[in-house]
């Protein structure tokens, strides 16, 4: 009775650790969720120090824009936006907010080096907002309707998200 009783408490124990390690949200990851609910919609492993891309159209000029954002700890950090073009609230010369410059390629660079505990956004009809992470473009019209409020946020998710099809590997 007692060797069945440590077989009992061993098999109950290992049952719990498995579903901690499955379900309690240990990793580092990238959350898109819907700003009103939180609703997870995707998410993808993104380690400390690690960068993705955010890229849509401007909606004035019509020119692309692309955001490059690192993990840092808990927040997210804006490093730099590129673009080709000057547009409605596009920046037009260094501040104390940033610095631009004209990259060898002729883009030119906002250096921004900012970090946020989330961003915001409205899906747009015509931006084609998009996601380039982990070798991977992400198009949030396919997570969201055009004109949901989306948010973007350092996280935390489960294996079970990670396998389950919720995060993308």
């Amino acid at each position: 009775m007692r060797k069945r009783m440590k077989w009992w408490a061993a098999g109950v124990s290992s049952s719990g650790l498995v579903a901690f390690f499955l379900f309690f949200p240990l990793h580092a990851t990238l959350i898109v969720s819907t700003a009103s609910d939180g609703t997870k919609l995707f998410c993808a492993p993104l380690a400390e120090g690690e960068e993705f891309i955010f890229s849509f159209t401007h909606s004035v000029n019509r020119r692309p824009v692309f955001d490059t954002i690192r993990r840092e700890g808990d927040h997210l950090f804006i490093v730099k936006s590129r673009f080709d073009s000057f547009g409605a609230g596009m920046p037009e010369a260094s501040t104390d907010k940033g610095k631009l410059i004209l990259g060898q390629d002729g883009w030119l660079e906002w250096i921004v080096n900012q970090p946020v505990r989330e961003i915001t956004f409205f899906v747009g009809w015509v931006a084609n907002h998009t996601l380039k992470i982990k070798g991977k473009d992400i198009t949030l019209t396919d997570l969201a309707e055009p004109g949901t409020l989306l948010a973007l946020r350092a996280g935390r998710s489960s294996l079970y998200d990670l396998w389950g099809g919720r995060c993308t590997k």
